[in-house]
């Protein structure tokens, strides 16, 4: 048999195509290469952002929230859309919160509730308030007002301890549920003054403010800027704010902790995020933060919405959350305060 030729163009082809398929590929993954550090470094934000606000829309919270929001979303060049995922006492949202994806993308309206006093009174929660966040900024507190009908006999805060001294017990005090601020103030105050109340839950605080104004119960402590036309007109008389400080619109009224030192119990929100979220991108947010709550546009209108700005970064936010613990840790045992 005669053997077949095999020609050096043909005995090299398929090697040479091979080659030359391989250095495609070559030049193919450098060029993808190349490309990652472009993508890892693309600028922060690039897209929108969602904000989780574990409340119904309307309430405090909400209202700061889409202040803020309006606000960094000019700071940041992007869009910040509110999530409302209110319930459980603000930990559902507060939960998708932990379980979102820890690229700044995905926001969270911190609160007492969900991050210092719930967990302590027991609540069910899937999440750990102090690891699986980074609580980059404490935006503000507010204020609650200690509040009795215009006839009520106490004229001060004095004359309240007084009265509950006298007749242990006969004094009842509302609040919007067990475990509320309004309650565990309540509880507060009756342990540093050694007096004796009935604590009266409602569901909500719209419904214990009518009955204080029709005198089924004797005080409550509401929110300051809930409160304030009925004291402006009259029909409830305010005792005492349980800020640190007076407030500039109700400058005659004092503080709790006037009359009864460490009687201090303000509701207070802040911008958190999952943790493991990138360094760049907290500093970052901590950064437009710090600059909006600087501004005095942005101080007046949360004043008018009686917030007091703190404007305090993640290590005072994370200081502040351990005094808060150690703070409430021991009323919350003392009273005996679960919340199912």
């Amino acid at each position: 048999m005669t053997p077949s030729l095999i020609t050096p163009h043909a005995r090299f082809a398929k090697p040479q195509a091979a080659a030359r398929r391989f250095h495609i590929w070559l030049l193919l993954l450098a060029s993808l290469t190349l490309g990652l550090p472009a993508l890892a470094q693309a600028p922060y934000p690039s897209r929108p952002i969602k904000w989780i606000v574990p409340f119904a829309p309307g309430g405090s919270g909400d209202l700061i929230a889409r202040v803020m929001a309006e606000r960094m979303s000019q700071a940041l060049g992007q869009p910040v859309v509110i999530d409302n995922r209110g319930g459980n006492g603000s930990v559902l949202g507060t939960e998708m919160g932990a379980r979102a994806v820890p690229d700044g993308y995905t926001w969270v309206l911190s609160n007492g509730a969900a991050i210092t006093t719930g967990p302590l009174m027991g609540q069910n929660i899937s999440y750990k308030p102090l690891e699986d966040f980074v609580h980059i900024a404490l935006i503000g507190s507010f204020a609650n007002a200690l509040i009795v009908r215009h006839d009520h006999p106490a004229k001060s805060v004095q004359d309240l301890l007084a009265l509950a001294r006298d007749k242990p017990g006969k004094l009842s005090y509302g609040s919007a549920g067990v475990g509320s601020a309004g309650h565990l103030t309540g509880e507060l105050l009756k342990q540093l003054s050694k007096i004796q109340m009935v604590h009266v839950p409602y569901k909500g605080s719209g419904p214990a403010l009518n009955d204080l104004l029709g005198g089924q119960i004797d005080l409550m402590f509401n929110a300051l800027i809930a409160s304030a036309s009925h004291i402006r007109a009259g029909r409830v008389r305010a005792l005492a704010l349980t800020s640190a400080e007076r407030d500039r619109d109700f400058p005659q009224v004092p503080t709790l902790a006037e009359a009864v030192p460490g009687a201090v119990g303000d509701a207070w929100f802040g911008l958190s995020v999952p943790a493991r979220t990138p360094p760049a991108v907290i500093e970052r947010l901590r950064n437009e933060m710090a600059r909006v709550l600087n501004a005095p546009e942005t101080r007046n209108k949360l004043a008018e919405m009686g917030m007091n700005t703190l404007n305090l970064g993640p290590k005072e936010f994370q200081d502040f959350l351990g005094q808060e613990i150690r703070k409430w840790g021991p009323v919350i045992r003392s009273a005996q305060i679960k919340v199912e």
